[in-house]
């Protein structure tokens, strides 16, 4: 066969060789490309997964709107959370976007269906004192009820943010001066001139009830119109308001001349000893720019407490992500040296190692975290013990993971060289095995962010765990107080729950892209 083969190569003809100069040299051609490092070549997969990329892109941004979401509303807004009672008035306002102010797309408007007629006059006679276009539309239509015959009601397309009910407040003398002062200056009609109950008789339920009714809010209307029934000078004789402001509703008879009719804007009470109180009614559209600095116009609403979503969101999302990204890292370090020195030395050492995990596992988390909320949170706080709760166990699936690794990688033939050339074992443990895990190990770590998240949200939503106060929030508790509200204001309850919607699915598929991008199997591959 040999013989075969040689006499096939003298078969070339002559002319087909080319023989080689004395002066020649033959070298390897010069590597043209730069190397790529090992983080280089996974940001460049990771790139090619179209899914990941968009999912982190999404990530990004709910990180950033939990880290800067609360500085888009003044300090002396969210300060008021604590202190503030008056700003529960301003609750269930519909979602608003200034741009989109008064459209039936996020411009703070609802269709209020079914109401009276007086209901209707109410809301129609806002714009008449305040100067509010409150009613945007509105349908007449009839209604068949079984027992009191058939009756006319209205379908009204209200704006929201100008239908709050007026309110009463009771002043200092000082803090009087200051409103009407502050209304001079910004030239905007904050005091309303005050109502006598004797002829608006629904005004002790209905602050917007400013006109002659009865006491189911039924306007006595005169020649088509509505009737004043304002305090005046003469009808609040020796209850002086002391009112000074340039500042009066246009139909004040004060205006004209007439200062015994004109209307009168507080009531005053006290002593000159003890100093003398004014009550008056505010207009509330205006006295929130007054007291907080800036138009109400809230982007996701406000709920039950009058508290902004928006900004409460992202308090409860910036909690949540930095409690969970927290929990990740301390179960991440614990596990990894943990499941290292299982896989590493395996045996007796393994042995024992894994009978203690096996105990711990079985410790069911839902009563750990009771436990640990009935008898530490009371010494350490909430957080803390929630903390505690989530780390005694939640370190035993990381542990796992590296242990496998450190089985499957411990004897490759590059650790074996390295423990030829005398690498301790702590080096071949963090220098050698530990980086090619390392994939595997970010993944699962990424992963179990969500995990706690959701963990978090449903031990809140369902109230063993309390995080929600005026100074913190929390987006379980935020679900489980929307759950309430669900067919009337379903916004309350629809934010946190895109919220924590879009979070989850993004993490997990910014885990998976991550996943394939650390794969040690996979670098230098173009697919």
């Amino acid at each position: 066969m040999e013989n075969t083969q040689f006499e096939q190569y003298l078969s070339i003809p002559v002319e087909k060789f080319d023989f080689a100069s004395k002066g020649d040299r033959s070298h390897d051609e010069k590597i043209q490309t730069k190397p790529r490092s090992y983080l280089r070549d996974a940001f460049s997969r990771f790139c090619k997964n179209k899914g990941s990329v968009v999912a982190a892109i999404i990530v990004l941004i709910l990180l950033l709107y939990a880290l800067i979401g609360p500085l888009f509303i003044p300090t002396s807004y969210t300060d008021a959370y604590v202190t503030d009672t008056d700003l529960q008035r301003y609750q269930f306002l519909r979602p608003k976007l200034q741009i989109f102010s008064g459209t039936d797309f996020w411009g703070g408007t609802t269709w209020s269906k079914g109401v009276n007629q007086a209901t209707l006059m109410r809301y129609l006679s806002i714009e008449q004192e305040r100067g509010y276009n409150a009613v945007l539309d509105y349908k007449e239509r009839v209604e068949e009820d079984p027992i009191n015959g058939s009756r006319t009601v209205y379908d009204v397309k209200i704006d929201t943010y100008y239908t709050i009910s007026a309110f009463e407040k009771t002043l200092t003398a000082d803090q009087y001066a200051e409103l009407q002062a502050w209304q001079d200056e910004h030239e905007l009609q904050i005091i309303l001139p005050y109502v006598d109950e004797t002829r608006a008789q629904a005004y002790s339920s209905n602050k917007n009830v400013w006109f002659v009714s009865n006491r189911n809010g039924q306007p006595q209307l005169k020649d088509g119109q509505l009737q004043y029934a304002y305090l005046t000078h003469a009808t609040a004789a020796g209850r002086r308001d002391e009112y000074t402001s340039k500042m009066r509703l246009a139909a004040d008879p004060y205006l004209t001349g007439d200062v015994d009719n004109a209307w009168s804007y507080a009531k005053r009470s006290g002593t000159a000893s003890r100093g003398y109180s004014y009550t008056v009614r505010v207009d509330p559209y205006n006295y929130f720019i007054y007291k907080y600095g800036f138009e109400p116009a809230f982007a996701f609403g406000t709920e039950s407490h009058g508290y902004d979503i928006f900004t409460r969101l992202a308090s409860g999302a910036r909690f949540s992500i930095l409690f969970a990204i927290a929990i990740a890292a301390i179960n991440m370090v614990i596990g990894a040296i943990y499941g290292a020195i299982e896989g590493y030395y395996g045996g007796l050492i393994d042995l024992t190692m894994e009978r203690i995990s096996d105990i711990l596992s079985a410790m069911p988390s839902m009563v750990i975290t009771i436990l640990f909320n009935l008898h530490l949170s009371a010494k350490v706080g909430a957080v803390p013990a929630l903390l505690y709760a989530f780390i005694v166990t939640g370190w035993i699936g990381m542990a796992s993971t590296v242990r496998m690794q450190f089985y499957r990688f411990k004897n490759q033939e590059y650790v074996l060289a390295a423990r030829t050339l005398g690498a301790s074992d702590w080096r071949v443990m963090w220098k050698h095995i530990f980086p090619n895990s390392l994939g595997t190990i970010i993944t699962g770590s990424v992963l179990v962010i969500p995990g706690v998240i959701f963990s978090e949200t449903s031990l809140t939503y369902l109230g063993i765990i309390n995080l929600d106060s005026p100074t913190q929030a929390s987006v379980g508790a935020m679900l489980s107080a929307g759950q309430g509200y669900l067919t009337q204001y379903p916004f309350i309850i629809l934010f946190p729950a895109l919220f924590l919607a879009l979070l989850e699915i993004s993490f997990n598929l910014f885990g998976n892209g991550l996943r394939d991008a650390f794969n040690p199997t996979l670098r230098g591959s173009e697919g």
